[in-house]
């Protein structure tokens, strides 16, 4: 056992607790099984997750036993939002989902050892149980008065859409799991955000009335959003997803590449598992000399390597790289380049022509006039092959993967030039 209590201080993991000694306690005692859960509201995990998924992560290595709970049952209801009623999805979809989740978040624990991970599902003990059972077994431990003082229900209750009795309900269901947890598996720890206390003390409070002399506790990690006040993991795209089909590795790794310098520190701790060491040098090295992103690149590389392995991110790195005229672009694969050409500004044309054009049509230069210019001045490379004449023309055997052309005007100025029918 390591003492996790003070690490996850150290990280600014420690939001809130019930009764921080009695969790000190517990957990130095060890191990501890403890369950964190993961509704599938959606087809795949964001990186906002993944500070629940590490910290899943960190108190296993740590010692103990972790329960992944991805919720078939919580899935199809969905926690409600302090903004409007979610639309809820048929199970077989949620049914989809669960599948999907779990194979997201069965590579980040062990499931060998004395303290292997276990997959669970809150179907399994919601799908045979009736209404009048749920009512009488679990609805009679809960009073409304209380339930009404959770934040997302006090602004629905205060908004003209109001709540639903489903979403209203979603607290006795994950309170229910927490002490089916306790009975089945020994369970005697909660984690979730903070944004979670509410339903993280439901369970507690219903283990307490049905299992007199339990032991158990909450932990809550905060809530992360981004120095200028937007919400951590969004970005103009929208979520930045851990499915490589639904956010690109190489989108995956700009995002973390791009991190604010104010920030930066506080998702290096929370979500690297780097030494104080490691991380106090990289922060010294990010207020010394902010332009060279060392710590951005180091949490960049870090996590996509931990959600889409090292080759991927090895990948990222070279076309990060060949985009820049430190690679050869035509060594890219066909995918990692279209993944790191959609993130640059480009145009479609229906066939190729002179240089000047297409810097033109790209956005480049303003006018062909400023793109020959660029051309005489020596700033002009397409595929990172200087262009010299200024007539010069681009043949099609100068394609990559027969469709693509990169654009670059000086140092840092890139488009993408992509050949085939219009529209």
């Amino acid at each position: 056992m390591t003492d996790i209590v003070e690490e996850l201080k150290w990280r600014g993991l420690f939001a809130q607790s019930t009764d921080e000694d009695a969790l000190r306690k517990a957990l130095a005692d060890g191990p501890v099984t403890f369950y964190c859960g993961f509704d599938p509201t959606a087809a795949s995990l964001h990186v906002g997750h993944l500070v629940q998924v590490l910290t899943v992560r960190r108190l296993q290595q740590a010692g103990h036993r972790p329960l992944a709970l991805v919720g078939g049952a919580t899935g199809q209801i969905g926690d409600p939002r302090p903004t409007a009623e979610r639309t809820l999805n048929d199970p077989e979809t949620v049914a989809n989902w669960v599948n999907r989740l779990r194979t997201q978040i069965e590579p980040f624990l062990s499931f060998e050892g004395e303290n292997a991970a276990v997959m669970v599902n809150n179907l399994d003990w919601t799908a045979g149980m009736s209404a009048i059972e749920f009512l009488r077994d679990i609805g009679k431990h809960f009073r409304v008065n209380k339930m009404l003082t959770k934040d997302s229900v006090a602004r629905r209750l205060e908004s003209e859409q109001g709540i639903s009795y489903t979403e209203f309900s979603y607290q006795l269901l994950q309170g229910m799991d927490f002490l089916e947890l306790y009975r089945r598996y020994g369970c005697t720890l909660q984690q979730g955000g903070s944004d979670q206390w509410g339903n993280l003390v439901a369970g507690l409070d219903l283990i307490h009335k049905l299992e007199p002399g339990a032991q158990v506790h909450a932990l809550a990690t905060p809530l992360m959003v981004k120095a200028d006040g937007t919400k951590f993991g969004k970005t103009e795209g929208g979520a930045v997803w851990l499915d490589p089909e639904m956010t690109t590795p190489y989108a995956f790794y700009q995002f973390w590449l791009n991190v604010d310098d104010r920030d930066i520190s506080t998702y290096m701790r929370i979500l690297s598992f780097r030494s104080r060491a490691e991380l106090e040098e990289l922060e010294q090295l990010t207020a010394e000399r902010p332009q060279a992103r060392t710590a951005q690149r180091a949490l960049a590389e870090e996590l996509t390597t931990l959600v889409h392995g090292a080759d991927q991110c090895q990948a990222v790195i070279d076309a990060s790289k060949a985009l820049f005229g430190q690679g050869d672009l035509g060594e890219l694969d066909e995918a990692t380049l279209a993944a790191a050409l959609s993130e640059l500004p480009h145009a479609r044309v229906a066939e190729l022509g002179q240089v000047v054009d297409l810097f033109t049509e790209v956005g480049l230069a303003p006018s062909k006039s400023a793109a020959r210019r660029t051309v005489k001045e020596g700033g002009a490379y397409v595929n990172n092959v200087k262009v010299t004449a200024e007539d010069a023309e681009v043949s099609a055997d100068e394609l990559l993967h027969g469709r693509w052309l990169v654009l670059r005007r000086g140092k840092k100025n890139l488009a993408a030039i992509e050949v085939g029918a219009e529209g």
